[in-house]
Protein backbone atom coordinates (compact mmCIF):
# COMPACT_ATOMS: atom_id res chain seq x y z
CA UNK A 1 0.00 0.00 0.00
CA UNK A 2 1.30 3.45 -0.90
CA UNK A 3 1.89 5.94 1.89
CA UNK A 4 1.02 9.62 2.07
CA UNK A 5 3.38 12.44 2.95
CA UNK A 6 3.50 13.13 6.68
CA UNK A 7 5.53 15.98 8.19
CA UNK A 8 8.07 14.24 10.43
CA UNK A 9 10.61 16.05 12.58
CA UNK A 10 12.62 12.86 13.11
CA UNK A 11 12.38 9.81 10.81
CA UNK A 12 12.37 6.17 11.87
CA UNK A 13 16.13 5.67 11.48
CA UNK A 14 17.35 9.16 12.40
CA UNK A 15 19.52 9.51 15.51
CA UNK A 16 18.09 11.02 18.68
CA UNK A 17 19.70 11.18 22.12
CA UNK A 18 18.72 8.57 24.70
CA UNK A 19 17.75 11.33 27.11
CA UNK A 20 15.19 12.64 24.62
CA UNK A 21 14.19 9.10 23.70
CA UNK A 22 13.20 8.21 27.26
CA UNK A 23 11.20 11.43 27.64
CA UNK A 24 9.39 10.82 24.36
CA UNK A 25 8.98 7.13 25.13
CA UNK A 26 7.32 8.05 28.40
CA UNK A 27 4.54 9.94 26.64
CA UNK A 28 3.84 6.91 24.44
CA UNK A 29 3.66 4.75 27.56
CA UNK A 30 1.36 7.19 29.38
CA UNK A 31 -1.09 7.39 26.49
CA UNK A 32 -1.45 3.61 26.04
CA UNK A 33 -3.62 2.62 29.04
CA UNK A 34 -1.86 -0.75 29.16
CA UNK A 35 -2.97 -1.42 32.74
CA UNK A 36 -6.69 -1.41 31.81
CA UNK A 37 -6.83 -4.90 30.27
CA UNK A 38 -5.20 -6.79 33.18
CA UNK A 39 -7.35 -4.80 35.63
CA UNK A 40 -10.56 -5.85 33.82
CA UNK A 41 -9.44 -9.47 33.53
CA UNK A 42 -8.46 -9.63 37.22
CA UNK A 43 -11.89 -8.33 38.24
CA UNK A 44 -13.66 -10.77 35.93
CA UNK A 45 -11.88 -13.90 37.18
CA UNK A 46 -11.97 -12.83 40.82
CA UNK A 47 -8.28 -12.25 41.52
CA UNK A 48 -7.32 -10.69 44.84
CA UNK A 49 -5.91 -7.16 45.05
CA UNK A 50 -2.34 -8.48 45.31
CA UNK A 51 -2.85 -10.84 42.35
CA UNK A 52 -4.30 -7.97 40.31
CA UNK A 53 -1.27 -5.79 41.06
CA UNK A 54 1.11 -8.57 40.05
CA UNK A 55 -0.84 -9.17 36.82
CA UNK A 56 -0.54 -5.47 35.94
CA UNK A 57 3.22 -5.59 36.58
CA UNK A 58 3.60 -8.70 34.43
CA UNK A 59 1.67 -6.98 31.64
CA UNK A 60 4.02 -3.98 31.74
CA UNK A 61 7.08 -6.24 31.51
CA UNK A 62 5.63 -8.36 28.69
CA UNK A 63 4.67 -5.19 26.79
CA UNK A 64 8.20 -3.83 27.21
CA UNK A 65 9.92 -6.99 25.99
CA UNK A 66 7.46 -7.34 23.08
CA UNK A 67 8.00 -3.69 22.07
CA UNK A 68 11.77 -4.16 22.01
CA UNK A 69 11.41 -7.40 20.02
CA UNK A 70 9.12 -5.79 17.46
CA UNK A 71 10.63 -2.31 17.10
CA UNK A 72 14.28 -3.19 17.65
CA UNK A 73 14.80 -6.70 16.33
CA UNK A 74 12.09 -7.91 13.96
CA UNK A 75 9.63 -5.56 12.27
CA UNK A 76 11.97 -2.60 12.89
CA UNK A 77 9.14 -0.07 12.71
CA UNK A 78 8.04 2.30 15.49
CA UNK A 79 5.39 -0.02 16.94
CA UNK A 80 4.60 -0.25 20.65
CA UNK A 81 3.06 -3.44 21.99
CA UNK A 82 0.47 -3.56 24.74
CA UNK A 83 -2.24 -5.81 26.15
CA UNK A 84 -5.00 -6.41 23.61
CA UNK A 85 -8.67 -5.99 24.52
CA UNK A 86 -9.76 -8.76 22.13
CA UNK A 87 -8.84 -11.80 24.30
CA UNK A 88 -10.44 -10.50 27.54
CA UNK A 89 -13.61 -12.60 27.27
CA UNK A 90 -11.79 -15.71 26.06
CA UNK A 91 -9.08 -15.58 28.75
CA UNK A 92 -11.66 -15.04 31.50
CA UNK A 93 -13.94 -17.76 30.13
CA UNK A 94 -11.14 -20.34 29.87
CA UNK A 95 -9.93 -19.52 33.38
CA UNK A 96 -13.36 -19.89 34.97
CA UNK A 97 -14.23 -23.01 32.92
CA UNK A 98 -11.08 -24.73 34.20
CA UNK A 99 -11.74 -24.17 37.89
CA UNK A 100 -10.71 -20.54 38.29
CA UNK A 101 -7.75 -19.36 40.35
CA UNK A 102 -4.19 -20.05 39.23
CA UNK A 103 -5.16 -23.54 38.02
CA UNK A 104 -7.65 -22.10 35.53
CA UNK A 105 -5.20 -19.33 34.70
CA UNK A 106 -2.63 -21.98 33.77
CA UNK A 107 -5.06 -23.42 31.20
CA UNK A 108 -5.62 -19.96 29.69
CA UNK A 109 -1.89 -19.27 29.51
CA UNK A 110 -1.14 -22.72 28.04
CA UNK A 111 -3.67 -22.14 25.24
CA UNK A 112 -2.31 -18.62 24.70
CA UNK A 113 1.26 -19.93 24.45
CA UNK A 114 0.39 -22.59 21.85
CA UNK A 115 -1.63 -20.08 19.82
CA UNK A 116 1.35 -17.72 19.80
CA UNK A 117 3.54 -20.54 18.43
CA UNK A 118 1.11 -20.94 15.51
CA UNK A 119 1.28 -17.18 14.83
CA UNK A 120 5.09 -17.34 14.81
CA UNK A 121 4.99 -20.21 12.31
CA UNK A 122 2.73 -18.13 10.04
CA UNK A 123 5.45 -15.47 9.98
CA UNK A 124 8.27 -17.91 9.27
CA UNK A 125 6.38 -19.54 6.39
CA UNK A 126 5.53 -16.19 4.82
CA UNK A 127 1.85 -17.07 4.39
CA UNK A 128 0.54 -13.85 5.91
CA UNK A 129 2.44 -11.45 3.65
CA UNK A 130 1.07 -13.27 0.58
CA UNK A 131 -2.39 -12.60 1.91
CA UNK A 132 -1.61 -8.89 2.40
CA UNK A 133 -0.05 -8.52 -1.06
CA UNK A 134 -3.05 -10.10 -2.75
CA UNK A 135 -5.93 -8.72 -0.72
CA UNK A 136 -4.97 -5.28 0.69
CA UNK A 137 -4.57 -2.62 -2.03
CA UNK A 138 -4.55 1.07 -1.14
CA UNK A 139 -8.35 1.49 -1.09
CA UNK A 140 -8.70 -1.40 1.35
CA UNK A 141 -5.71 -0.27 3.42
CA UNK A 142 -7.00 3.29 3.70
CA UNK A 143 -10.41 1.98 4.75
CA UNK A 144 -8.86 -0.19 7.45
CA UNK A 145 -6.79 2.72 8.81
CA UNK A 146 -9.88 4.97 8.89
CA UNK A 147 -11.86 2.24 10.67
CA UNK A 148 -9.07 1.83 13.25
CA UNK A 149 -9.40 5.47 14.28
CA UNK A 150 -13.19 5.41 14.11
CA UNK A 151 -13.55 2.25 16.22
CA UNK A 152 -11.38 3.67 19.01
CA UNK A 153 -13.30 6.95 19.35
CA UNK A 154 -16.23 5.59 21.41
CA UNK A 155 -13.83 4.03 23.93
CA UNK A 156 -11.88 7.28 24.15
CA UNK A 157 -14.98 9.36 24.77
CA UNK A 158 -17.45 6.99 26.44
CA UNK A 159 -15.20 4.81 28.60
CA UNK A 160 -12.60 7.40 29.53
CA UNK A 161 -14.71 10.53 29.83
CA UNK A 162 -18.47 9.94 30.11
CA UNK A 163 -18.26 6.79 32.27
CA UNK A 164 -15.18 7.66 34.32
CA UNK A 165 -15.30 6.34 37.88
CA UNK A 166 -13.98 9.64 39.24
CA UNK A 167 -15.79 12.98 39.23
CA UNK A 168 -19.03 14.08 37.60
CA UNK A 169 -19.60 13.91 33.85
CA UNK A 170 -19.33 17.70 33.66
CA UNK A 171 -15.98 17.69 35.46
CA UNK A 172 -14.66 14.94 33.21
CA UNK A 173 -15.73 16.72 30.01
CA UNK A 174 -14.09 19.94 31.25
CA UNK A 175 -10.89 18.09 32.18
CA UNK A 176 -10.76 16.29 28.82
CA UNK A 177 -11.37 19.52 26.88
CA UNK A 178 -8.62 21.40 28.73
CA UNK A 179 -6.17 18.49 28.30
CA UNK A 180 -6.93 18.21 24.59
CA UNK A 181 -6.68 21.99 24.12
CA UNK A 182 -3.24 22.03 25.79
CA UNK A 183 -2.01 19.28 23.44
CA UNK A 184 -3.34 21.11 20.36
CA UNK A 185 -1.86 24.40 21.60
CA UNK A 186 1.57 22.85 22.13
CA UNK A 187 1.46 21.21 18.70
CA UNK A 188 0.52 24.47 16.95
CA UNK A 189 3.10 26.43 18.92
CA UNK A 190 5.79 23.93 17.98
CA UNK A 191 4.91 24.09 14.28
CA UNK A 192 5.04 27.90 14.20
CA UNK A 193 8.12 28.39 16.37
CA UNK A 194 11.78 28.40 15.49
CA UNK A 195 13.72 25.16 15.32
CA UNK A 196 14.45 25.32 19.05
CA UNK A 197 10.74 25.75 19.71
CA UNK A 198 9.84 22.37 18.20
CA UNK A 199 10.07 20.95 21.74
CA UNK A 200 6.47 22.15 22.20
CA UNK A 201 5.27 19.85 19.43
CA UNK A 202 7.57 16.98 20.40
CA UNK A 203 6.46 17.00 24.05
CA UNK A 204 2.84 17.99 23.39
CA UNK A 205 1.37 14.69 24.61
CA UNK A 206 3.31 14.41 27.87
CA UNK A 207 2.80 18.13 28.56
CA UNK A 208 -0.96 17.74 28.15
CA UNK A 209 -1.07 14.62 30.34
CA UNK A 210 1.02 16.27 33.07
CA UNK A 211 -0.95 19.53 33.01
CA UNK A 212 -4.24 17.63 32.96
CA UNK A 213 -3.19 15.58 35.98
CA UNK A 214 -2.20 18.74 37.89
CA UNK A 215 -5.58 20.29 37.07
CA UNK A 216 -7.30 17.07 38.18
CA UNK A 217 -5.45 17.36 41.48
CA UNK A 218 -6.85 20.87 42.07
CA UNK A 219 -10.31 19.53 41.18
CA UNK A 220 -9.98 16.71 43.73
CA UNK A 221 -9.95 14.04 40.99
CA UNK A 222 -6.39 12.73 41.43
CA UNK A 223 -6.07 9.86 43.91
CA UNK A 224 -2.48 8.86 44.78
CA UNK A 225 -3.36 6.54 47.67
CA UNK A 226 -2.40 3.39 45.75
CA UNK A 227 0.96 4.98 44.87
CA UNK A 228 1.75 5.64 48.53
CA UNK A 229 0.82 2.08 49.53
CA UNK A 230 2.70 0.29 46.72
CA UNK A 231 6.21 -1.11 47.09
CA UNK A 232 9.14 0.36 45.20
CA UNK A 233 10.30 -3.04 43.97
CA UNK A 234 8.35 -6.27 43.53
CA UNK A 235 8.65 -9.26 41.24
CA UNK A 236 6.07 -10.18 38.59
CA UNK A 237 4.67 -13.68 38.17
CA UNK A 238 6.42 -16.22 35.94
CA UNK A 239 5.88 -19.72 34.60
CA UNK A 240 6.83 -22.56 36.99
CA UNK A 241 7.27 -20.05 39.85
CA UNK A 242 3.67 -18.92 40.29
CA UNK A 243 1.72 -21.10 37.85
CA UNK A 244 2.16 -23.94 35.35
CA UNK A 245 0.74 -24.46 31.88
CA UNK A 246 -2.08 -26.92 31.37
CA UNK A 247 -3.59 -27.76 28.00
CA UNK A 248 -7.28 -28.06 27.20
CA UNK A 249 -8.36 -28.76 23.60
CA UNK A 250 -11.36 -26.41 23.54
CA UNK A 251 -9.28 -23.66 25.16
CA UNK A 252 -6.60 -24.04 22.49
CA UNK A 253 -9.15 -23.86 19.65
CA UNK A 254 -10.67 -20.79 21.27
CA UNK A 255 -7.32 -19.01 21.46
CA UNK A 256 -6.51 -19.89 17.83
CA UNK A 257 -9.70 -18.07 16.81
CA UNK A 258 -8.68 -15.14 19.01
CA UNK A 259 -5.28 -14.93 17.35
CA UNK A 260 -6.84 -14.86 13.88
CA UNK A 261 -8.86 -11.82 14.95
CA UNK A 262 -5.80 -10.35 16.67
CA UNK A 263 -3.66 -10.53 13.52
CA UNK A 264 -6.45 -8.97 11.45
CA UNK A 265 -6.61 -6.09 13.91
CA UNK A 266 -2.86 -5.57 14.28
CA UNK A 267 -2.63 -5.31 10.48
CA UNK A 268 -4.59 -2.09 10.81
CA UNK A 269 -1.98 -0.80 13.26
CA UNK A 270 0.85 -1.64 10.89
CA UNK A 271 -0.91 0.10 8.01
CA UNK A 272 -1.48 3.19 10.17
CA UNK A 273 2.17 3.32 11.31
CA UNK A 274 3.37 2.70 7.75
CA UNK A 275 1.25 5.60 6.53
CA UNK A 276 2.31 8.20 9.13
CA UNK A 277 6.01 7.28 8.88
CA UNK A 278 6.11 7.03 5.07
CA UNK A 279 7.51 3.49 5.41
CA UNK A 280 6.00 1.06 2.87
CA UNK A 281 5.10 -2.38 4.19
CA UNK A 282 7.08 -4.96 2.23
CA UNK A 283 7.27 -8.74 2.30
CA UNK A 284 10.09 -8.94 4.84
CA UNK A 285 8.65 -6.39 7.27
CA UNK A 286 5.26 -8.11 7.31
CA UNK A 287 6.81 -11.54 7.90
CA UNK A 288 9.02 -10.18 10.67
CA UNK A 289 6.02 -8.38 12.15
CA UNK A 290 4.01 -11.59 12.39
CA UNK A 291 6.96 -13.40 13.97
CA UNK A 292 7.39 -10.51 16.41
CA UNK A 293 3.68 -10.63 17.26
CA UNK A 294 3.96 -14.35 17.98
CA UNK A 295 7.11 -14.02 20.08
CA UNK A 296 5.60 -11.13 22.03
CA UNK A 297 2.49 -13.18 22.85
CA UNK A 298 4.67 -16.15 23.85
CA UNK A 299 6.55 -13.84 26.21
CA UNK A 300 3.26 -12.61 27.66
CA UNK A 301 2.13 -16.18 28.34
CA UNK A 302 5.42 -16.98 30.08
CA UNK A 303 4.86 -13.98 32.37
CA UNK A 304 1.30 -15.14 32.97
CA UNK A 305 -0.52 -12.30 31.24
CA UNK A 306 -2.81 -11.78 28.26
CA UNK A 307 -1.64 -11.51 24.61
CA UNK A 308 -0.01 -8.27 23.48
CA UNK A 309 -0.40 -6.52 20.16
CA UNK A 310 0.55 -3.30 18.38
CA UNK A 311 -1.29 -0.21 19.64
CA UNK A 312 -2.84 2.06 17.01
CA UNK A 313 -2.77 5.09 19.31
CA UNK A 314 1.00 5.38 18.90
CA UNK A 315 0.59 6.07 15.18
CA UNK A 316 -1.50 9.10 16.08
CA UNK A 317 1.09 10.29 18.59
CA UNK A 318 3.82 9.99 15.93
CA UNK A 319 1.74 12.16 13.60
CA UNK A 320 1.12 14.77 16.33
CA UNK A 321 4.71 14.98 17.63
CA UNK A 322 6.49 14.36 14.33
CA UNK A 323 8.88 11.91 16.04
CA UNK A 324 9.04 8.44 14.45
CA UNK A 325 12.45 7.30 15.70
CA UNK A 326 12.61 3.62 16.62
CA UNK A 327 14.95 4.55 19.46
CA UNK A 328 12.01 6.25 21.19
CA UNK A 329 10.10 2.96 21.10
CA UNK A 330 13.09 1.00 22.39
CA UNK A 331 13.22 3.49 25.27
CA UNK A 332 9.48 3.02 25.82
CA UNK A 333 10.04 -0.75 25.96
CA UNK A 334 12.76 -0.26 28.57
CA UNK A 335 10.49 2.01 30.61
CA UNK A 336 7.73 -0.59 30.48
CA UNK A 337 10.10 -3.11 32.05
CA UNK A 338 11.26 -0.65 34.73
CA UNK A 339 7.68 0.27 35.60
CA UNK A 340 6.77 -3.42 35.66
CA UNK A 341 9.41 -4.12 38.29
CA UNK A 342 8.19 -1.29 40.52
CA UNK A 343 4.74 -1.49 42.05
CA UNK A 344 4.94 2.20 42.97
CA UNK A 345 5.74 3.36 39.44
CA UNK A 346 3.10 1.17 37.83
CA UNK A 347 0.57 2.49 40.37
CA UNK A 348 1.60 6.05 39.44
CA UNK A 349 0.85 5.37 35.78
CA UNK A 350 -2.54 3.87 36.57
CA UNK A 351 -3.44 6.88 38.75
CA UNK A 352 -3.58 9.30 35.79
CA UNK A 353 -7.30 10.24 35.60
CA UNK A 354 -9.10 8.54 32.73
CA UNK A 355 -10.62 11.84 31.58
CA UNK A 356 -7.11 13.24 31.09
CA UNK A 357 -6.14 10.24 28.98
CA UNK A 358 -9.46 10.47 27.14
CA UNK A 359 -8.80 14.07 26.15
CA UNK A 360 -5.56 13.05 24.44
CA UNK A 361 -6.77 9.67 23.18
CA UNK A 362 -9.85 11.10 21.43
CA UNK A 363 -7.68 13.49 19.40
CA UNK A 364 -5.23 10.69 18.58
CA UNK A 365 -8.13 8.61 17.23
CA UNK A 366 -9.12 11.49 14.97
CA UNK A 367 -5.56 11.79 13.67
CA UNK A 368 -5.48 8.05 12.85
CA UNK A 369 -8.81 8.28 11.02
CA UNK A 370 -7.53 11.23 8.98
CA UNK A 371 -4.44 9.21 8.00
CA UNK A 372 -6.78 6.67 6.42
CA UNK A 373 -8.73 9.46 4.74
CA UNK A 374 -5.51 10.81 3.20
CA UNK A 375 -4.85 7.41 1.62
CA UNK A 376 -8.40 7.20 0.28
CA UNK A 377 -8.18 10.76 -1.09
CA UNK A 378 -5.53 9.58 -3.56
CA UNK A 379 -7.79 6.83 -4.91
CA UNK A 380 -10.29 7.00 -7.74
CA UNK A 381 -13.55 6.41 -5.88
CA UNK A 382 -15.99 4.70 -8.22
CA UNK A 383 -19.16 2.78 -7.42
CA UNK A 384 -17.22 -0.31 -6.31
CA UNK A 385 -14.89 1.68 -4.05
CA UNK A 386 -17.88 3.49 -2.53
CA UNK A 387 -19.18 0.20 -1.14
CA UNK A 388 -15.70 -1.08 -0.21
CA UNK A 389 -15.23 2.02 1.95
CA UNK A 390 -18.72 2.74 3.27
CA UNK A 391 -19.91 -0.72 4.33
CA UNK A 392 -16.93 -1.42 6.66
CA UNK A 393 -17.42 2.04 8.24
CA UNK A 394 -21.10 1.26 8.78
CA UNK A 395 -20.19 -2.09 10.38
CA UNK A 396 -17.71 -0.41 12.76
CA UNK A 397 -20.44 1.93 13.99
CA UNK A 398 -23.05 -0.85 14.20
CA UNK A 399 -20.81 -3.27 16.10
CA UNK A 400 -19.49 -0.59 18.44
CA UNK A 401 -23.01 0.15 19.63
CA UNK A 402 -24.27 -3.45 19.52
CA UNK A 403 -26.02 -4.05 22.88
CA UNK A 404 -23.98 -6.27 25.20
CA UNK A 405 -27.09 -8.20 26.23
CA UNK A 406 -27.64 -9.28 22.63
CA UNK A 407 -23.96 -9.99 22.00
CA UNK A 408 -23.91 -12.40 24.96
CA UNK A 409 -26.67 -14.51 23.36
CA UNK A 410 -24.63 -15.20 20.21
CA UNK A 411 -22.35 -18.25 19.69
CA UNK A 412 -18.93 -17.86 21.29
CA UNK A 413 -17.04 -17.63 17.99
CA UNK A 414 -19.37 -14.87 16.77
CA UNK A 415 -18.86 -13.01 20.05
CA UNK A 416 -15.09 -13.04 19.53
CA UNK A 417 -15.43 -11.71 15.98
CA UNK A 418 -18.05 -9.06 16.77
CA UNK A 419 -15.98 -8.01 19.78
CA UNK A 420 -13.43 -6.57 17.34
CA UNK A 421 -15.10 -4.07 14.96
CA UNK A 422 -11.69 -3.40 13.35
CA UNK A 423 -11.23 -7.06 12.41
CA UNK A 424 -14.75 -7.32 10.97
CA UNK A 425 -14.29 -4.08 9.02
CA UNK A 426 -10.95 -5.27 7.63
CA UNK A 427 -12.32 -8.65 6.54
CA UNK A 428 -15.40 -7.01 5.00
CA UNK A 429 -13.32 -4.51 3.00
CA UNK A 430 -11.07 -7.32 1.75
CA UNK A 431 -14.00 -9.53 0.70
CA UNK A 432 -15.95 -6.72 -0.98
CA UNK A 433 -12.88 -5.63 -2.92
CA UNK A 434 -12.55 -9.16 -4.31
CA UNK A 435 -16.17 -10.09 -4.99
CA UNK A 436 -17.63 -6.81 -6.32
CA UNK A 437 -17.22 -6.24 -10.09
CA UNK A 438 -15.04 -3.32 -11.11
CA UNK A 439 -17.87 -1.65 -13.05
Amino acid sequence: METTQTILTVGTEEPISWKQSFLLGLQHLLAMDVYVVPFIVALTVGFSASQSAILIQSTFIAAGIATIIQSGLLMKMPVAQGASFIPIGAIAGITLANGGGMEGWGAAMGASFLGAIVVTILGFTGLFHKFIDSFVPSAVGGTIIFCVGLSLMPAAVNDNIYNSAVGSIGQNIFLALITGAIMIGCSILGNHSSKSGRIFRIASVITALFAGSILAGFMGMLDLTSVAEAKWFSMPQFIFKDFTFSFDFSAIVTMLIIYIVLIAETTGTWLAVSNVTNTPLNKDSINRGVIGEGLGCMTAALFGTTPVTGYSSNAGIISITGIASRRVFLAAGGLFIVFGLSGKLSALISSVPSAVIGGVFALVCGVIAMSGFQVLKQEQIGQKETYVVSIPILLVVALTFLPTDYLDTLPTMIQYLFGSPIAIAALTAIILNKVLPQN
